[in-house]
């Protein structure tokens, strides 16, 4: 037992009960007795209840004012005494005082001012003797411990002007507890094994459980707020009918990342400086079906299906060169090619990661994520995919869309697309989205008027918008910090988003 608990159980004894701890202690820290009233509360040898009184100390402004009148009274005697009085001599005798005087004695109607400038008494004063000075009484009263005189509007005046400083005192009113006693026995903590064996608990008191304690946390991993996000991206796709594509494959051909996409083979994306080619393999096989292979050749070299072509020389070894997929659209076309074995609508999304041969900076890396979703059904129209583009971003809490025409070489047409964001003050680009080519579906085998809507957007910028990250590095990478993983909340696609 420390001196204090000790000391609070012989006043307890003493007097039966402590009306206030503040005038039984007055010289020990309110916090430090109410750490010895806990203790004591949990061996059950008191009982305590917690009162704030609130009190006010005049500031030195204030003791001046007690002492010497306030302002305002000042100037009103200053100007009687002179009869009449500059405005700019009032400094002159007052110095800062004489601005806050004149202010409260023209608002009291005390005094008033001529054409010359000049400061004389209100006619509504017939004697500058018989006026109080309320201000100051009213700072005695305070002074005094008398607030029950003193209104509300009148001490927030007071603090306004500094002339008195609001204090909190904390005090406990103490009783005794159905164990009190002045001596105290430890309370145990733990049943042990022995304890039970012995019989020894019968004899011994136990502290009691608090059952609102927080237990300590377990030790265990935590999701990304980029998996947090890419969860509440799928939960919306299911929500639409979609069905998730088999996307961990981050390896393809140039055939399914560029060439069954309408990608010409001397495109600048194939180069080396924006893809990353594998050296051990170097390449794989084609697809088997020969007659997509000539289909593909031929779209390429001489146009078909009322296209020109691109008019080169297809080479089916570039196709084979194994790339790190440069985008999810090459397992969209796998999956639409599939899909020609029985046409019929279908709504396919994959979110996963993609690779770029790019610098990284504050806002792109050489990896990220890439959410796409397919569309297919007989002859739908550009509007369909500006109609499901509307639908599909009002689930994340985004309206009001514009679209603006793009190029992309497997999609025609092609729209990116742009949301109001209101931190910026201008309109962002927030997806990508188009119709494919005919080039790219009429020689998987699907028919001329089955139509597939094609479309797509960044997990990383809706993460780094939703959880405040500036900077895509803080996001990924060695950078991340691992209490930013461990305390952030679920992630919600709601209206400020992209707002």
């Amino acid at each position: 037992m420390s001196d204090l608990q000790l000391d609070i159980l012989q006043k307890l004894n003493e007097l039966g009960t402590i009306n206030s701890t503040l005038e039984v202690f007055p010289n020990i820290n309110p916090q430090v007795i109410l750490s010895s009233l806990n203790s004591l509360k949990a061996h059950g040898k008191l009982e305590y209840t917690k009162e704030d009184k609130t009190y006010y100390t005049l500031t030195n402004e204030g003791d001046e004012i007690v002492a010497k009148g306030s302002h305002e009274i000042r100037l009103l005697q200053l100007v009687d005494k002179f009869t009449k009085l500059q405005i700019k001599d009032v400094a002159t005798h007052m110095g800062a005082d004489g601005k806050i005087g004149q202010a409260k004695a023209f608002k009291n109607g005390w005094i008033s001012k001529n054409k010359d400038n000049e400061l004389t008494i209100s006619d509504k004063i017939s004697s500058v003797r018989d006026v109080a000075d309320e201000t100051k009484d009213t700072l005695l009263n305070i002074r005094e411990g008398k607030l029950q005189s003193v209104n509300d509007k009148t001490l927030n005046d007071l603090k306004k002007r500094k002339l008195i400083v609001a204090k909190k005192d904390t005090t406990f009113q103490v009783t005794k507890g159905a164990d009190f006693s002045t001596e105290l026995t430890k309370l145990e903590t733990d049943l042990t094994a022995e304890m039970v064996a012995t019989g020894t608990y019968k004899d011994l008191k136990f502290k009691p459980y608090n059952f609102n304690a927080e237990g300590i946390m377990p030790e265990s991993g935590a999701l990304h707020p980029l998996t947090k996000v890419r969860e509440e991206f799928r939960q919306i796709f299911f929500s639409m009918g979609f069905t998730e594509m088999p996307s961990n494959q981050y390896v393809d051909t140039g055939f399914w990342n560029f060439d069954a996409l309408f990608v010409p083979q001397q495109h600048p994306a194939r180069d080396l400086q924006d893809t990353f080619y594998l050296k051990d393999p170097v390449q794989s096989g084609l697809p088997d079906d020969n007659s997509y292979l000539e289909n593909i050749k031929a779209v390429h070299e001489q146009g078909k299906y009322d296209s020109i072509g691109y008019r080169y020389n297809w080479k089916p070894e570039e196709s084979q060169k194994l790339v790190l997929r440069t985008h999810t659209t090459a397992i969209s076309a796998a999956m639409l090619k599939k899909l020609a074995e029985d046409p019929k609508p279908t709504r396919l999304f994959s979110i996963d990661r993609v690779f770029r041969n790019e610098a990284v900076d504050a806002t792109h890396l050489a990896e990220f994520y890439q959410v796409e979703g397919v569309l297919a059904d007989y002859d739908i129209t550009l509007g369909d995919l500006i109609q499901f583009m509307e639908g599909f971003f009002e689930k994340m809490g985004v309206t009001g869309l514009r679209f603006k025409p793009t190029y992309n070489p497997y999609t025609e047409p092609s729209m990116e697309i742009f949301s109001w964001h209101e931190g910026l003050g201008k309109w962002v680009e927030i997806g990508n989205s188009g119709m494919f080519r005919p080039e790219m579906l009429e020689p998987m085998g699907l028919p001329s008027n089955m139509r597939v809507l094609g479309w797509g957007l960044s997990l990383e910028r809706p993460t780094m918008i939703k959880y405040g990250v500036q900077n895509i590095r803080e996001l990924l990478g060695h950078k991340v910090s691992l209490d930013f993983i461990e305390t952030n909340p679920a992630a919600r696609l709601d209206e400020d988003l992209y707002e």
